[in-house]
């Protein structure tokens, strides 16, 4: 087993981990400790940056905070840092996502905010420059990772929904056992999407160009494939939003079209579900991500079904079979699945 494959597999340690702290004294009370701190800022948004996986991680949370009433925004830690510093005034509360905690944009942004200026961070790295920084540090719990990201981004996901669910005032019994339950359909859907994997790659076939396509709470397992991609196979690829692929992009769609749509049980089920049909009748492939049982096969689809969570746990589920196919889409093209060449797993650099 590869170093990226044995990461995928430590996946349910590290999010068993990240909820067990969580539920555990210490965590409950960093949450009560962040609860506390954004009640302080009476009035204000929660503004969330990061970059790379840590930046998509992040999108869930502003969505189930939305949906609960809560201000927040998300901003790339590059543009805040360059085009938008101006966001970093009294009247946000700055959660700071950082899977090292040691990113080159995060750590310029923490120098742009008066020393006594309160910030949340969120890190797997308690001794980082942001673990040391932040007046509250949330902690993931993914142990150590070499490769490109999988068990810090699933781990990052669900600290940013519990981080949500507590700002809510509703972190409580009912919502970790559901919690709990997603642990249990991960560890379920991961000893079974791996029998599927021969066929799964059959029907993609060979590219050279992969559409990733999400809307809402899916759109970070979108954006986190590509990147994989990229990163882990050399292979060019884009994580766009559906709503955004109908304004241009499906002119591209053509025989030997490759593409993925992450269509969760929720609001936007019936606008994925019609872009798929839609792709596959202009001559794409579609692999369609789906919990629910109304996406039947077609021709040039094929309906990968996942266990069904709630939306907001979309992309901690739906990320799964990408590891997987990214792994040996990598070992198809003879590339060591999730090795830097370029770069570092910490971008130090801008």
């Amino acid at each position: 087993m590869n170093p990226f494959l044995t990461e995928i597999f430590e996946q349910p340690e590290a999010l068993r981990d990240t909820l067990e702290f969580y539920t555990s004294t210490t965590g409950i009370q960093l949450l009560d400790d962040a609860y506390k701190l954004n009640q302080t800022y009476n009035k204000t948004r929660l503004l969330f940056t990061g970059m790379g996986s840590s930046y998509f991680a992040a999108y869930n949370s502003v969505c189930l905070l939305s949906n609960l009433g809560i201000s927040s925004c998300l901003v790339n830690a590059s543009e805040l840092l360059h085009y938008n510093r101006s966001l970093l005034n009294n009247d946000v509360l700055p959660v700071f996502v950082s899977q090292s905690g040691e990113s080159y944009e995060i750590a310029e942004l923490l120098k742009c905010i008066p020393r006594n200026r309160a910030c949340i961070g969120v890190t797997n790295e308690t001794a980082s420059a942001l673990g040391k920084r932040a007046r509250v540090t949330l902690l993931t719990k993914a142990g150590r990772e070499e490769m490109t990201s999988t068990k810090t981004f699933v781990s990052t996901i669900l600290v940013m929904l519990i981080f949500a669910w507590r700002m809510a005032g509703k972190w409580e019994e009912d919502k970790m056992q559901r919690a709990l339950q997603v642990i249990y359909m991960f560890e379920a859907l991961l000893d079974s999407a791996g029998q599927l994997l021969d066929s799964i790659m059959s029907f993609l076939g060979d590219f050279d160009f992969i559409e990733l396509i999400g809307r809402g709470p899916a759109f970070p397992a979108a954006q986190q494939s590509a990147l994989m991609f990229k990163e882990a196979t050399r292979t060019a690829a884009e994580g766009i939003l559906g709503g955004e692929f109908r304004h241009g992009p499906m002119e591209m769609v053509a025989e030997g079209f490759v593409s993925v749509i992450f269509a969760a049980k929720g609001k936007t089920f019936g606008q994925s579900l019609t872009m798929a049909m839609d792709i596959a009748k202009f001559g794409g492939k579609v692999l369609i991500i789906t919990d629910s049982a109304d996406a039947i096969q077609y021709s040039n689809l094929y309906v990968l079904r996942i266990p069904n969570a709630d939306e907001n746990y979309f992309s901690i589920l739906s990320i799964l079979p990408l590891q997987l196919i990214v792994n040996q889409h990598a070992l198809n093209k003879g590339v060591e699945p999730g090795q830097f060449i370029n770069g570092a797993k910490v971008t130090m650099i801008e």
